[in-house]
C-alpha cells in the first residue's frame, strides 16, 4: 500500500470546492463559503453525489473520503479555511468575533513557539462545523448490518429514534491562562474525558523554574453543542426470532434538535468505538462500544409544519380540488385494498385532518382532534385500518391494549445515561403528541390503565408527579381505538351498553363511536370473496375508477387543509343539538326509535346506532 499524500488531497479538495457547478451553472460550495463567511449559516455540508459527479473526478480520493472519513473532514476544514472569502455583509460583532480580535492584536507578544499547546488549533478560530453526507442512492443499512469493518467509515443506516437527551455544551478547546506569565495555553479535546493541564509549558515559566498555575477560561473555550439519542431497528427488519437492535448515536453543532423519540429517520454517519469509562470499563476489559457520529439527517415522513409544496404537488391537489367527488376519492385512496367501510373512511380521514386548537381569552383550551373508536365483531380489518392510518399520518405510534400499561402509555421515570440525572421519558402518547396514537385491543387493557387516557383525551396532556419530578407533558393526539364487544361478537338481543362494555367516563370522550357488524349476506360476502381473491392474485386493489392518491400525496393535502380555520355552520349546529337531545332522552328514559344520522356539510362525520 502506498503512502497516503494528505497535502495533495487537501489540493484536490480545494480544486473541488472553487470548481464544482450545480445544474445551474453556479459555483455551489463558494455561495455557501460566501454565506458563512457573512455568518448566515454555521454548516459546510460535503455531498459525496456532487464529488462523484464531478467533472475532475479522482475515484480513488473518493474512496479515500469514503473509508477514512474523520480524518478527510479535517482536511476539507483545512481547504475551506484557505478558501473563505471576505464578508460582503455587515454583521454584528459576538463573543466569539471579541475574542479572535484581541488574540490576532496579542498574537505577536503571547506566543514564544516553545510548546505546541502555545499553538492556537484551527477549531478555535472556525465559525462554522464541517460534515459529509452519504449519496442519497442506494439502499441504507440495519442496524445489524453494520459490522466492525465498517469502523471508521461513512454509513447509512435508517431505524426509529426511541430515546434524546437534552442538548449539552461539550468541549473542543480548552483555553488556559497563565498566572505567572499571563499566556494563553490551548488543549485539543478528542474525547468525551480529557485531563487538564495543571502547570504552565511555556519557556517562560520553565526559565523561571515558576510552574505557573494554569487557570481554566470557560469563556474563552470553545464548545459545541451535543445531543445523544438511541436509534433502534424497524420492525420489518428485524429476522424471525430477534429482538430489535439499537445503536446510540451523536449529534453535534447544527444536527442537534433534529430529531425526536418516535421519528423514523435515515442518518449517515461516521461509524466509531468508544471505550468505557468508569467502573463498567473494569468489568469491560478490552471490549469497547461503537456509536454513530452523525453526519446528516434524513426524515421518512416530515411534520406539517415542515411541508413545502413542490410545484407538480401543487398542480395535482389543484386538479383533485375542481373535481366535485374529492371527498370520496380521499375516502376510498384510504386503504384500497380494504373492502367496503366507505364511511368509516370518511371519518378517518377527517381524523387526520382534525380541526385547529381553540384558545379562549380567559385561557381555556378546546382541543380540534378527534377520538374516534372501533367497536365490532373479529374479522371486519379493524387492525389493518389502524396500520394504514399509522402508516399514512406524518406522525404516529401503534399500541395494543395487552401490551401496554399506564406507564408506557404516559411517561416513565429513568436515569439519563449521559447525567445519570432523573430524567422523565415518554410514553405512546407522548410520542404521537401533534399526531395520532391507535391503540388496537382497546377492550383488553386493564381499568387502571386505561384511567391514564381520562386526561390525555380532554385535557390533552400527562400531569407526572414522582421522583422529585412535577411537571406536565404535552400530549396533543388523536386516539384511534378498536375494540371488540363483551363477548367477542356483537350481540343483537342485548342493548348497546351491554355489548360495547366500556366504562362511562371513558365512552364520553369519543367523539365517534363506530359499531362495525358482521351481518350473514350472500351477496355482499360473495363480493367480499371476490375482492379479497383478486387482491390476493394481483397484489392491489380492484380498479376504482381513478388511480388511488398515494400516502405522500395524501399527506399534502392533510398539510393544505391544516392551514384552513374551519368554522362550524349552522346545519352541523342544528345536528349537535338534536344528538345532544337524543342523549338527554336516553338518560331520562324517555322512548324514541333508532335513529342513523349523517352529517356531509360539517367537520364531524358521526354515526350512531343505538336502541331503546
Amino acid at each position: 500500500m502506498k503512502d497516503l499524500d494528505f497535502n495533495a488531497d487537501k489540493v484536490l479538495s480545494k480544486e473541488f470546492l472553487s470548481n464544482f457547478a450545480d445544474a445551474t451553472g453556479e459555483a455551489k460550495y463558494m455561495n455557501i463559503l460566501q454565506d458563512v463567511a457573512n455568518h448566515k449559516i454555521r454548516a459546510v455540508q460535503i455531498d459525496l453525489e456532487d464529488l462523484f459527479n464531478y467533472k475532475d473526478l479522482d475515484e480513488e480520493f473518493l474512496r479515500r473520503v469514503t473509508e477514512n472519513t474523520r480524518r478527510y473532514i479535517g482536511i476539507f476544514a483545512g481547504a475551506i479555511d484557505e478558501l473563505l472569502p471576505e464578508p460582503t455583509e455587515a454583521f454584528p460583532d459576538d463573543d466569539h468575533d471579541i475574542l479572535m480580535t484581541q488574540r490576532a492584536e496579542d498574537g505577536t507578544n503571547n506566543a514564544d513557539g516553545s510548546d505546541p499547546h502555545q499553538k492556537m488549533p484551527s477549531e478555535i478560530k472556525r465559525y462554522y462545523e464541517v460534515y459529509i453526507r452519504a449519496p442519497s442512492k442506494g439502499q441504507a443499512f440495519t442496524i445489524r448490518e453494520v459490522k466492525a469493518s465498517y469502523i471508521g467509515q461513512l454509513v447509512k443506516i435508517s431505524g426509529i429514534v426511541t430515546r434524546c437527551s437534552d442538548v449539552k455544551p461539550l468541549m473542543q478547546v480548552a483555553v488556559y491562562t497563565c498566572e505567572e506569565c499571563g499566556y494563553e495555553i490551548y488543549q485539543d479535546v478528542t474525547a468525551r474525558v480529557f485531563m487538564p493541564l495543571f502547570e504552565c509549558p511555556s519557556k517562560r515559566c520553565s526559565v523561571n523554574k515558576t510552574k505557573g498555575n494554569l487557570i481554566l477560561q470557560l469563556r474563552a473555550s470553545k464548545f459545541l453543542k451535543f445531543q445523544e439519542a438511541k436509534i433502534q431497528e424497524l420492525a420489518e427488519h428485524v429476522p424471525k426470532g430477534h429482538i430489535p437492535r439499537s445503536m446510540t448515536v451523536h449529534f453535534r453543532g447544527e444536527l442537534t434538535r433534529k430529531v425526536a423519540p418516535g421519528d423514523v429517520v435515515e442518518l449517515s454517519g461516521i461509524f466509531l468505538p468508544i471505550p468505557y469509562t468508569g467502573f463498567r470499563a473494569l468489568r469491560a476489559g478490552l471490549v469497547a462500544d461503537t456509536y454513530l457520529e452523525a453526519m446528516s439527517v434524513t426524515h421518512f415522513k416530515k411534520k406539517y409544519e415542515e411541508y413545502e409544496l413542490r410545484g407538480d404537488e401543487e398542480e395535482q391537489i389543484a386538479r383533485l380540488a375542481e373535481d366535485g367527488d374529492i371527498y370520496s376519492k380521499l375516502a376510498r385512496s384510504l386503504a384500497p385494498e380494504i373492502y367496503g367501510h366507505e364511511d368509516v373512511k370518511k371519518a378517518l380521514l377527517l381524523l387526520l385532518v382534525g380541526a385547529p386548537h381553540r384558545k379562549l381569552k380567559d385561557g381555556m383550551k378546546i382541543r380540534g382532534d378527534l377520538h374516534i373508536c372501533l367497536m365490532g365483531d373479529p374479522g371486519v380489518a379493524k387492525s389493518q385500518l389502524l396500520k394504514h392510518i399509522i402508516n399514512v399520518a406524518p406522525r404516529g405510534v401503534y399500541t395494543t391494549g395487552r401490551g401496554s400499561s399506564g406507564v408506557g402509555l404516559t411517561a416513565a421515570v429513568q436515569k439519563d445515561p449521559v447525567t445519570n440525572e432523573m430524567v422523565l421519558e415518554g410514553g405512546a402518547l407522548v410520542l404521537a403528541d401533534m399526531g395520532i396514537c391507535a391503540i388496537d385491543e382497546f377492550d383488553k387493557m386493564d381499568e387502571s390503565d386505561r384511567t391514564a387516557i381520562h386526561e390525555v383525551m380532554e385535557q390533552q396532556t400527562v400531569s407526572i408527579a414522582k421522583a422529585g419530578i412535577t411537571t406536565s407533558l404535552n400530549a396533543r393526539t388523536a386516539i384511534l381505538a378498536a375494540a371488540n364487544p363483551a363477548w367477542g361478537r356483537y350481540d343483537l338481543r342485548r342493548t348497546p351498553a351491554e355489548n360495547i362494555n366500556l366504562p362511562p367516563a371513558l365512552l364520553s370522550r369519543f367523539d365517534l363511536l363506530w359499531l362495525i357488524l358482521d351481518r350473514a349476506d350472500m351477496d355482499s360476502d360473495l363480493e367480499m370473496a371476490r375482492h379479497v381473491v383478486y387482491v390476493h392474485q394481483n397484489k392491489e386493489s380492484p380498479a376504482l375508477g381513478f388511480t388511488p392518491l398515494e400516502p405522500s400525496v395524501l399527506r399534502c393535502i392533510y398539510f393544505c387543509c391544516k392551514k384552513i380555520i374551519t368554522l362550524c355552520s349552522k346545519g352541523a349546529g342544528r345536528v349537535y343539538c338534536y344528538s345532544i337531545f337524543q342523549h338527554s332522552a336516553r338518560r331520562s328514559k324517555i322512548e324514541f326509535p333508532s335513529f342513523i344520522y349523517y352529517c356531509e356539510d360539517s367537520t364531524q362525520h358521526s354515526s350512531d346506532i343505538s336502541r331503546r
